[in-house]
């Protein structure tokens, strides 16, 4: 179905390619390419044989636009997926332009080097103009929107968890929650303990500096610049992680907010940091290795936060040993039906569930897997423009993905979807059943009885709830396939008994198996359904 090439093969791009080919039948053919190229060949040796998707490797440079250039018109993508450094993303925007690619990155850019002038110059009328020192910002790649638009293509930013997944979580809650949001503060929180004195969770040049930039925050109708880390309050964060310390940082999903979600009175963003870390961090400070101008050493020219980076732990190598979780979530204020209202949306991510199932560390895992998301919504959408909402993604066909993984089965089940299982009892039957846990109470929900607290008449409760909830949710979706409405799905499960946890080949109604046709009975409006087997 779409052919897509991934530049950068870090632990954020590896998270990515293994969910995309977890989709095969969406992602059917992957380049990997990297600067490094024998780290893309171990990737696609070690997926071989586990999924459908068609994986090959290629080397490029991401600084040479006519690298890039040369890669995309040899192999001929349907879409470029940016997950290498910020530093690289105008180079690899410039080469889809030239070859009439749609794109996607995860972060926005920031530049290598700092003394460039024509850089240089954009950033100084930014900070006397705007108010804010920050390095990175969406100045640069958002000149680039009339040229996307003009080429008739498009490109999306920032498909990450923070920036990303956080403004989804502020879209849907203005759109569904509120009538008016008048605070948010983002809350980014790694609960995580890796045992070593000090590592970055990712790419350690990208965090040190941008841990060690001024904070900024939005008040008002203006940015309000801070020393970096000089805000601290404390957040008891749920699900066991408990109490920490929170410092208020910039991160560029702000800028982003604040112009498209009207009306904001304050926008900050928190990061959590442990003494220890923040202890380390103040001594390379002191000590000038946080530095990015090049220094003189022996005749070379080194940048200290680079050699930094190359002695510190890859963070790659940090899922086996890394435990706990990790909470990113955007807590809001505002009024809803003239009422004051807080809302927070947040995910937990643990740490031994993600490498398990990737093999990879959580915060590579949250940035990663909406990564393969944005990349599915641009090969499989399409465009529209919405009079309240602007330009925005229609979906010209909507499938919701039952839990695969141990992971999400008990994040789903923890939400209390189904009666009679919250946190405690989901965490036992995961526990028991594994990734076959959904199958069991579809099929077999007799088997709910193996677990301890739940006896035979419980186990049954539970099955007939789990069949009922999720068989309305596919029949609306088959209804709405078929451009039938909502409302004749809701008639017809009133009259059926049965479920529909079928495979797509057919649905059950009333025991009545195989070949199931709906046919409406008049063009105008559907007076009737008529359900033949065939």
């Amino acid at each position: 179905m779409s052919r897509v090439l991934v530049i950068g093969c870090g632990g954020v791009a590896s998270v990515a390619i293994r969910k995309c080919c977890q989709v095969s039948e969406v992602f059917t053919e992957l380049c990997i390419a990297s600067r490094t190229k024998e780290k893309c060949d171990k990737l696609a040796q070690d997926l071989a044989g586990k999924t459908a998707t068609k994986i090959t490797t290629a080397q490029v440079d991401a600084d040479d636009v006519q690298q890039v250039i040369d890669l995309i018109n040899s192999y001929k993508p349907n879409l470029v997926m940016n997950i290498a450094l910020p530093y690289q993303d105008l180079t690899i925007m410039d080469a889809c332009l030239a070859c009439g690619v749609n794109y996607m990155d995860t972060a926005n850019y920031e530049p290598e080097n700092i003394d460039d002038p024509e850089w240089r110059a954009v950033y100084d009328k930014r900070c006397k103009e705007e108010g804010f020192s920050a390095y990175f910002d969406y100045t640069w790649q958002w000149a680039y929107k009339k040229k996307f638009e003009e080429a008739g293509l498009t490109a999306l930013l920032g498909s990450g968890f923070d920036p990303g997944v956080t403004q989804a979580y502020c879209a849907y809650a203005l759109k569904h929650e509120f009538d008016t949001i008048d605070t948010i503060d983002i809350l980014d929180c790694n609960g995580g303990d890796h045992g070593y004195p000090f590592a970055t969770n990712f790419n350690p040049e990208i965090n040190l500096r941008e841990v060690a930039a001024k904070g900024r925050y939005w008040e008002r109708g203006e940015w309000v610049e801070t020393d970096p880390l000089s805000w601290k309050m404390v957040f008891d964060f749920p699900e066991g992680i408990g109490k920490k310390n929170c410092y208020l940082m910039y991160h560029e999903e702000l800028e982003s907010l604040v112009q498209n979600l009207k009306g904001i009175r304050r926008a900050r963003f928190w990061m959590t940091f442990g003494d220890a870390y923040l202890n380390h961090l103040q001594v390379f400070k002191n000590v000038g290795l946080i530095g990015i101008e090049p220094v003189k050493f022996q005749g070379q020219d080194i940048v200290p936060l680079q050699f930094l980076a190359k002695l510190l732990p890859d963070p790659a190598s940090l899922g086996p040993r890394t435990v706990g979780k990790t909470c990113i979530g955007c807590l809001m204020r505002g009024k809803k039906d003239g009422e004051d209202k807080t809302y927070y949306i947040y995910n937990i991510c643990d740490h031994q569930e993600c490498y398990r199932e990737l093999g990879s560390q959580a915060i590579s895992y949250t940035t990663g897997v909406p990564a393969m998301v944005g990349a599915m919504m641009m090969v499989t959408g399409k465009w529209s423009s919405h009079s309240s909402y602007g330009r925005q993604f229609e979906a010209e066909f909507l499938e919701r993905l039952m839990p695969q993984t141990s992971m999400e089965i008990m994040s789903y089940l923890s939400s209390r979807i189904i009666k009679g299982i919250g946190p405690r009892m989901a965490a036992r039957i995961v526990q028991h059943f594994g990734d076959e846990t959904l199958l069991v109470m579809e099929r077999e929900p007799e088997r709910l009885a193996e677990v301890s607290g739940i006896s035979r008449e419980k186990a049954k409760l539970i099955g007939e709830e789990f069949r009922q909830r999720v068989g309305m949710r596919q029949l609306m979706e088959f209804f709405a396939m078929h451009q039938l409405p909502a409302e004749l799905a809701v008639r017809v499960y009133k009259r059926c008994s049965g479920s529909w946890l079928e495979d797509q080949d057919f649905f059950r109604f009333n025991g009545i198996f195989r070949d199931t046709y709906l046919l409406q009975r008049q063009e105008e409006h559907i007076t009737d359904v008529s359900i033949w087997n065939g």
